[in-house]
């Protein structure tokens, strides 16, 4: 047992307190290797290892020391001590050294007369609770903020990360240097790869570091090369390179490096060059600020003479300025009133298509032009804004261009009373406009101009536990001025309408106990009747500004509007009836078991169409070639299609939902769909669906429109994602177009992860449909990516993640 005793040093800083703080770049070895013991290195047990990435974990050893009541006493323990007559001591054989949180351990401790420096020799170790330093030499200016230590080698315990350096040199207060240091976050023995620098500079005040000639190395290879890297030590934004994202794909070589820059406190910017062997040099930039009651972002891309065109075979674009810009703003007038400004655009349809997906897949299908503001009352709403939006299609006819909304201003209010009556009030007068060639579009699409719409409703709403009643009545009244510029027309430039939709929604509820595999559950039996009533009115003379027919659904079945928008009100005289049955888990109130039947009963024709005229019905197919052949017997029909639909947990497992429209008339389904989904505990994923559809069912497109489907529509759909083991992911997908008898995407992937890197390798090919239905123009494209990810250093590929999430529904990719 060593001697011990207590004295209270003039200590400032002590190496522990001061290097390691500044530590957090993340660091780990070189050249020369360590046991894993010495490192702190603790390994799981049998049973925890299955579960985790690493093999193990850094653990900080109980202090050998107790600590004092006051932190500042330094407490020292060895097996010999000898003092000088002038005052100095030399402390000789395990010397343990402990001052609050931060112990010494070396073989020889030398302390002078005026206790200005310690010089540690042999075996030294420092800890501090969040991380560890080895080395053979130190030195240790008590009342300076100096301090050296040679061959030295450390660990931070939480960011499992290890390193080494020459020489570990304190410059000044909170400064640091490293020479001929290492760092990676590979488990000790496997150094899979480490960034190596010949210089590391630490400024924990400022919060950053820098390293000069700093290469990437794996398994001792170097594979990148940086002449000067600026990286952030704490959670400070600071300017300087970010990780570069590289690419392989068929389409050649895509390599992305950012760079920050941290303006001020609440304004920074990202620049990122991208290179695309393909096409040419890339310029994305991204702006954001951020102020009290105020934020927003500008962002925007900017390619000169594209190289490689788009659209398959046809190089569309080839040799074009490709760009785009989206600037966002949001802000507080007060506690009730917000702000919103945007504006988007992009140079094509195509922009992102080609350079802003993941996998090939756009992320934007249009872009948005916005200044809007609002409030919020305890009754009123109000909302001014105007909008409108650039269509990302390609091509893109003028009859799909969007109208602006210059301005579009509303008021909306409800009012509830005790005996279950209620009133609302919406209201819109919007003026729209678009930039086309009004003689080259459908005459009801060829005007723009202003429109006012009133809609007060009154309803009651009766509701016991066993059932409900509600009748409602809303108010349309919509009055135009309009102005069909150079086509000549002798539609009415004032046209008006005025009508009334009138239901009757109803329904009772039937439960029931019941216990079912040792569980109990409760059962319904819910009845509905709906009643729906709008008047035939002639609205051939008003334009189409936002108006679609809705293709018909479980939800169709109990609404009186047939169109989307204002400008149309289908007329409607029907009875809907259904049922619906849940089964309740009452441990947990969870629907295990939903069953849903319906069908609507008409009492007349639909006359109204996407026309307005109210006085025909749409063409027969064999008369009129041009007009869906669907069209007409969806308007003469005596009675909907039967509409089933099921939702059904199997068990914690498994699950199943349905939709079934059928034609019992014709006998005959119009649109089916099945999924069947697997989701096990461990991550386990499988879908599988199928999905049917006549042709022309969508009764809003006509032959001739890049949405209408001149087939019946027959697809499968199977995913999965299987978590092999804690390091691997495996992922794949295939959807079959059956009526066409062509795949539409192949996919097969594997991430490999561990606590030291990470790797995503995936092959996919796909059909790009050019934006239109019609499969004449669509073409074959295909990639094999790949990602890598450094941990602690960042990743190099493209990020996948979202896009499996979204194609692989139920999938949460271990995080990269």
């Amino acid at each position: 047992m060593g001697k011990r005793f207590s004295r209270t040093l003039p200590v400032a800083h002590t190496l522990m307190g001061s290097l390691l703080a500044g530590a957090s770049f993340t660091a780990v070895a070189q050249g020369q290797t360590m046991s894993a013991e010495a490192l702190d290195w603790q390994p799981w047990g049998e049973e925890e290892a299955a579960n985790q990435l690493c093999r193990g974990r850094y653990v900080m050893p109980s202090y050998r020391l107790p600590a004092e009541d006051n932190p500042e006493t330094v407490s020292l323990e060895a097996r010999e001590v000898d003092y000088a007559a002038d005052g100095e001591a030399l402390l000789r054989g395990d010397v343990v050294l402990r001052r609050g949180n931060e112990e010494v351990e070396a073989e020889r401790i030398f302390l002078p007369a005026d206790r200005q420096q310690v010089d540690a020799e042999g075996n030294i170790a420092i800890r501090d609770g969040r991380a560890l330093v080895r080395g053979e030499q130190a030195m240790l200016r008590l009342n300076e903020d100096r301090a050296t230590l040679g061959d030295s080698h450390y660990v931070l315990y939480e960011q499992h990360l290890r390193g080494q350096a020459s020489q570990l040199e304190q410059t000044g207060e909170g400064e640091y240097r490293l020479q001929d240091a290492s760092f990676t976050t590979c488990d000790p023995g496997a150094n899979s790869w480490q960034l190596v620098s010949s210089d590391i500079r630490l400024n924990q005040a400022e919060g950053f570091g820098t390293a000069r000639h700093a290469r990437l190395e794996v398994k001792d290879v170097p594979v990148f090369y940086w002449p000067w890297l600026r990286f952030p030590i704490d959670d400070r934004r600071h300017t300087g390179l970010l990780s570069p994202s590289i690419g392989f794909s068929t389409d050649g070589f895509d390599y992305a490096q950012p760079f920050y820059w941290n303006i001020a406190a609440n304004h920074d910017a990202t620049i990122t060059p991208r290179w695309m062997s393909d096409r040419g040099l890339l310029m994305n930039g991204e702006y954001r600020y951020l102020f009290e009651e105020s934020s927003g972002i500008v962002e925007g891309g900017y390619l000169n003479s594209d190289n490689g065109g788009s659209g398959g075979g046809e190089n569309r674009f080839e040799g074009d300025d490709r760009w785009y810009v989206d600037a966002r703003h949001a802000g507080r007038i007060n506690e009730r009133s917000n702000y919103r400004l945007r504006y988007g655009a992009a140079s094509d349809g195509r922009y992102f298509d080609d350079f802003g997906g993941e996998f090939g897949e756009r992320e934007r299908a249009s872009m948005e032009r916005l200044a809007q503001v609002d409030y919020r009352g305890q009754r009123w709403q109000l909302d001014a804004r105007a909008q409108g939006f650039q269509r990302l299609e390609d091509p893109l006819s003028d009859s799909d261009k969007p109208f602006y909304q210059l301005p579009s201003l509303s008021a909306n209010a409800n009012w509830q009373f005790d005996n279950g009556l209620y009133t609302q009030w919406r209201s819109n007068a919007t003026y729209f406009w678009r930039d086309v060639d009004e003689r080259r579009v459908p005459e009801r699409e060829a005007a723009t101009g202003s429109r006012l719409h009133l809609m007060p409703a009154v309803g009651w709403r009766f509701e016991r536990p066993w059932g409900y009643l509600e009748p409602r009545t809303e108010l349309w009244n919509t009055a135009y001025e309009l102005d069909y510029g150079e086509r000549d027309t002798q539609r009415s430039d004032s046209p008006s309408r005025s009508v009334a939709l009138t239901s009757i929604d109803s329904g009772l509820v039937f439960e029931r106990e019941l216990a079912l595999g040792g569980r109990d559950y409760r059962q319904t039996l819910e009845p509905r009747l709906n009643y729906a009533y709008v008047p035939r009115t002639d609205q051939s003379e008003l334009p189409d500004f936002d108006s679609r027919e809705r293709a018909f659904s479980w939800d169709q079945l109990w609404s009186a509007q047939r169109f989307s928008g204002t400008d149309r009100v289908g007329d409607l005289n029907r009875l809907s009836y259904g049922v619906q049955s849940r089964l309740l888990e009452d441990a947990s109130g969870r629907d295990r078991l939903s069953f849903g039947v319906g069908q609507s009963v008409y009492f007349d024709d639909r006359r109204i169409d996407s026309e307005g005229d109210a006085d025909t019905l749409p063409d027969r197919p064999e008369d009129n070639p041009s007009v869906n052949p669907e069209s007409r017997y969806q308007a003469t029909r005596d009675r909907s299609p039967l509409v089933t639909r099921l939702d059904w947990q199997i068990n914690d497992r498994w699950s199943s939902g349905a939709e079934w429209l059928y034609d019992d008339h014709r006998e005959r389904t119009e649109r089916s769909s099945v999924d069947v989904s697997y989701r096990h505990p461990e991550g386990h994923v499988v879908n599988l669906g199928y999905r049917w559809e006549i042709e022309g069912f969508d009764p809003g497109v006509l032959p001739g429109d890049n949405g209408f489907r001149d087939y019946n529509r027959e697809e499968w759909d199977l995913s999965f994602a299987w978590k092999a083991s804690t390091n691997i992911d495996l992922i794949g997908r295939y959807l079959h177009d059956q009526t066409n008898e062509r795949s539409l995407e192949q996919l097969a992937g594997v991430q490999w992860n561990n606590c030291c890197y990470g790797l995503q390798l995936v092959w996919r090919e796909w059909v790009d449909d050019n934006d239109t239905a019609p499969i004449n123009d669509d073409f074959n494209d295909r990639g094999l990516f790949l990602r890598f990810v450094f941990r602690g250093l960042g990743g190099v590929g493209q990020d996948a993640d979202s896009y499996f999430e979204q194609t692989i529904p139920g999938y949460r990719p271990t995080a990269l």
